[in-house]
């Protein structure tokens, strides 16, 4: 059986906001995907760059490998994956340059692989897959397995969802229809440095968390949202078995706390309960934190997830303007973000909201209405970004003529407007600084005293100083 190394570009040491924050996850799709072919009975190993000291280390697990095949599976888990950050394509580019060097055979796959193959291509991949790839992958390997030195053109030849190379010509074929593969239950953990996670976590934040998926996809269609993997399809897991799952972390490597990275966790409450029934059998409970959407979190739901033993929920509250919101196709109004807010409250999970500034035509009066909800909302935690365009969207389509070159960020800080939006860089930079302040003002337990009164009349001062000021980063924002 061909042997075969998995890895991933993304070196946690090229992010520098991520490196600060100190949060970091193993690459959950890697490791699913190296499940899967050890299950095939491939002999697979892991290069795993989210911890390692960068591209020398990968250079000297090659010089140590009998790999024959290189699979850069990006963790599309991850959310800057989405992001297609440029550092993480530099990465992944030189890391399939030094795998050819040593004679290895190279599939790619990935977001920024599945928009634009061509650089991976270019830099020496053998095929890049479009989307999520499985079933195109397996093909791959089986074809290497019987011919390792054929050429891209002729191994690539008949298969869909595949890019690469013939003649130095880019050929791309579309995916074949159909649903999306299923997951072994559960990823190859062993292959994982725990222990080096935990050290980072236990230093900069006090609890080891690890990662779980219990569903892939999102079935909604926001504007701004790309899906080069999964599409609109949302395929979700037996709960069953994603509680066995953590109830095998849990034994096995006991974090503090879980992150489920879906785009939408658990979706109804019969599936929260059915999950919530099986931890409570093995009598495990480890708070865990999610992502969800305002106009799910019905009554039912917050009292599911608040007896599962979620501790926090992230919505998507992106603005506090119904206009906004309309205009992205969000499908929520600000009433359902308020609603949602406190039924959560009410059953003891934290609540974060995602902002996002600076979408098509948001004017001063739109970013007041956002600062007016997290006023009233108060939610427990912020995370604050620009309308980034992906490839794919419909709002990507309305500004690609604007992008003039910008069509990434370096890394997750980089924040840079890359589309002719009513203000500049600078003013939404300004305004998520205040936005992070305002929230975390408001979660001060006293709000009596001289020294919370002074904190909140100088933020407001800060406020009224930006706002009178946005005529002159409106001017910059036009040049």
């Amino acid at each position: 059986m061909l042997p075969i190394l998995v890895s991933h570009g993304y070196f946690l040491r090229n992010d520098p906001k991520q490196l600060a924050r100190g949060k970091p996850y193993p690459p959950l799709a890697t490791l699913q995907v190296a499940a899967m072919l050890r299950e095939r009975g491939y002999p697979v190993s892991l290069f795993d760059a989210m911890l390692s000291e960068g591209l020398e280390a990968f250079q000297a697990c090659l010089a140590a490998s009998s790999a024959r095949l290189l699979i850069l599976y990006e963790d599309n888990f991850n959310f800057l994956t989405k992001m297609c950050l440029a550092a993480v394509r530099e990465a992944s580019c030189t890391m399939i340059r030094q795998a050819r060097a040593c004679g290895l055979r190279v599939i790619v796959a990935g977001s920024d692989a599945t928009d634009a193959p061509e650089p991976y291509l270019r830099a020496g991949a053998d095929a890049a897959l479009a989307g999520e790839g499985l079933g195109t992958l397996l093909a791959l390997i089986e074809r290497l397995g019987a011919d390792a030195d054929q050429p891209a053109a002729q191994l690539g030849a008949g298969l869909g969802g595949i890019a690469y190379l013939d003649g130095g010509a880019l050929v791309r074929r579309a995916q074949a229809g159909g649903g999306l593969m299923g997951y072994p239950e559960r990823a190859a953990w062993d292959l994982v440095d725990i222990d080096a996670y935990r050290r980072v976590w236990q230093r900069s934040q006090g609890y080891f968390s690890l990662n779980i998926a219990a569903s892939r996809g999102c079935p909604f269609r926001c504007s701004w949202c790309a899906k080069p993997i999964w599409g609109n399809q949302y395929a979700q897991r037996l709960p069953e078995a994603v509680a066995d799952e953590l109830i095998h972390l849990h034994g096995a490597y006991r974090p503090d706390h879980i992150w489920f990275p879906d785009d939408i966790f658990g979706f109804r409450p019969a599936w929260v309960r059915r999950f919530a029934a099986r931890l409570k059998a093995a009598g495990v409970r480890v708070p865990f934190t999610i992502q969800t959407r305002a106009d799910l979190l019905t009554e039912s739901m917050a009292a599911a997830l608040g007896e599962a033993g979620c501790a926090e929920a992230w919505l998507g509250a992106e603005s506090g303007s119904q206009r906004i919101l309309d205009a992205m196709n969000k499908g929520t109004t600000v009433e359902q973000i308020l609603t949602a807010r406190e039924r959560l409250r009410a059953h003891g999970v934290r609540v974060g909201f995602f902002i996002q500034l600076g979408y098509l035509d948001e004017q001063l009066a739109d970013i007041r209405a956002t600062r007016a909800l997290l006023e009233r909302a108060q939610p427990d935690d912020v995370g604050v970004s620009v309308a980034y365009p992906l490839p794919g969207t419909r709002f990507y389509d309305i500004v690609k003529a604007q992008l003039n070159g910008k069509t990434h960020w370096r890394d997750s800080g980089d924040l840079a407007m890359m589309f002719k939006g009513t203000y500049s860089s600078d003013f939404y930079r300004e305004i998520r600084n205040l936005l992070h302040e305002q929230v975390s003002l408001s979660q001060h337990t006293t709000r009596a005293g001289g020294r919370y009164e002074r904190a909140r009349r100088h933020l407001a001062r800060r406020w009224d100083a930006l706002e009178s000021s946005e005529g002159r980063f409106r001017v910059a924002a036009a040049l």
